[in-house]
């Protein structure tokens, strides 16, 4: 087929689901690269779609599922097997003492719905709060609970949930005296108007500890135990979406190891699967009776599927073997000064953030006024991957362009630095193109 074929054809038989698709045409992928139908190969920094920690065809994965698929991938849901099991187990072993009981789903999505459902049934509540830039699925109790886009033109979301703002020191009004952030009064200013608009039925708070799609905007140390306390105050539950941040990509195995704050509710995908569909809810034995008594329902097509536990089980064998989550904050350390080196060097780069192998810059117009620089972040995106970088770059409206750097976690120091590089020099290459 050729390329104009295959364009036309995109055009005609496929649904437009998002963003422009990436002007290439992807034939296969391994390690940290893909490549095109041009032979041309593509580092690639958002390890698929942010979930790819082992980088792609990684062999124990190959091996993992071609086994699987030959013996045992699918069973009727209410049927058990052993992959399943052996998978709750060890997760269990990974996690604080009071996240000992595991569902295994497909998608972040659908982990997310299964963990609001269950905060519900057991707070006998229906209110769930996150982040006014979150993003938590596109189901529709996922979706009501995202608010960083995809909100206008459908109609009523599921009732009940509200918006806490989410805590970007880069932009929030909220300051010391000294112009320091004050992140504090602002979580319990937003707390104010939570309970303002509440009707008295707070279930849960749903969020990221590091907001990705929102813009790489990491928790302030601290936050966490303070926003659990909050919740703790008002009888919510506290749900910890780790899609992005889980098994190793922050430099800890979980990111809310930093905070030493455990969830009352843990939701796992994007990471615990590789680049493959697994998704995973954890909580504890308290929680989980409650709500089998109460008659929990989450009976789904893919439920305990046994492919999916014997990809998620070669994930983590792979991350503790070969000593993964050491080794992205090694490579986060450099990454952070590199990119530290960008902020300093260039008036363009306004502000640098995030953890281990999830950090992001923010280009604005200039320091000063942190005007949005939405069209140099285009720009720069496009030069990238003319040079071999495929990067993401968020853009919400009163942000600037914000660039999402997700390496796999298998990523040599030399593949971290060129791909800095390239982002270097497409940087610099459109900036003196300017007028």
């Amino acid at each position: 087929m050729s390329t104009e074929t295959f364009w036309d054809d995109v055009d005609r038989h496929l649904i437009r689901y998002g963003a422009g698709f990436t002007p290439r045409i992807i034939e296969s992928a391994a390690g940290t690269r893909v490549h095109d139908s041009t032979g041309a190969a593509v580092l690639d920094f958002t390890s698929g779609q942010m979930s790819a920690v082992l980088g792609h065809a990684h062999p124990d994965i190959v091996r993992a599922v071609s086994g699987s698929v030959a013996s045992l991938d699918h069973l009727f849901s209410g049927m058990l097997s052993r992959p399943v099991v052996d998978l709750a187990k060890r997760l269990a072993g990974t996690l604080p003492p009071e996240l000992s009981k595991t569902l295994l789903v497909t998608t972040g999505a659908e982990s997310n719905e299964a963990a609001v459902k269950m905060a519900k049934l057991y707070t006998g509540k229906y209110e769930i709060v996150s982040f006014d830039r979150s993003w938590h699925g596109m189901t529709s109790g996922a979706a009501a609970a995202t608010f960083s886009a995809g909100r206008r033109g459908y109609g009523p979301v599921l009732p009940g949930n509200l918006t806490l703002p989410t805590p970007n020191g880069y932009r929030s009004p909220f300051r010391h005296a000294d112009g320091s952030y004050d992140w504090e009064a602002e979580l319990r200013y937003g707390f104010g108007l939570v309970d303002q608009q509440s009707t008295g039925s707070l279930a849960a708070c749903l969020v990221e500890p590091i907001l990705s799609s929102g813009g790489i905007i990491d928790l302030p140390p601290g936050y966490l135990a303070l926003l659990k306390e909050l919740c703790a105050e008002r009888g919510m539950l506290l749900v910890l979406d780790e899609a992005q941040t889980g098994l190793g990509r922050t430099g800890h195995m979980y990111a809310f190891e930093r905070d030493g704050v455990a969830p009352d509710i843990l939701t796992l995908s994007k990471t615990l699967g590789a680049g493959l569909p697994v998704a995973a809810v954890v909580t504890g034995a308290e929680i989980e009776e409650v709500c089998r008594e109460r008659g929990f329902l989450f009976f789904t097509t893919h439920v305990s599927d046994p492919l999916a536990a014997t990809v998620a089980l070669t994930v983590l064998d792979v991350i503790e073997r070969d000593g993964l989550v050491a080794r992205a904050a090694e490579l986060g350390h450099q990454l952070t000064a590199r990119l530290l080196g960008l902020r300093e060097e260039y008036e363009v780069v306004g502000d640098v953030r995030g953890r281990g192998l999830l950090q992001g810059i923010e280009l604005v117009t200039d320091k000063e006024s942190k005007a949005p620089a939405d069209a140099l972040g285009q720009a720069v995106t496009a030069a990238c991957l003319e040079r071999g970088l495929h990067l993401n770059i968020v853009q919400l409206p009163g942000m600037g362009g914000i660039f999402r750097i997700a390496p796999p976690l298998t990523t040599s120091d030399d593949e971290l630095h060129t791909g800095v590089d390239i982002l270097e020099a497409s940087l610099k290459a459109v900036l003196a193109d300017r007028p």
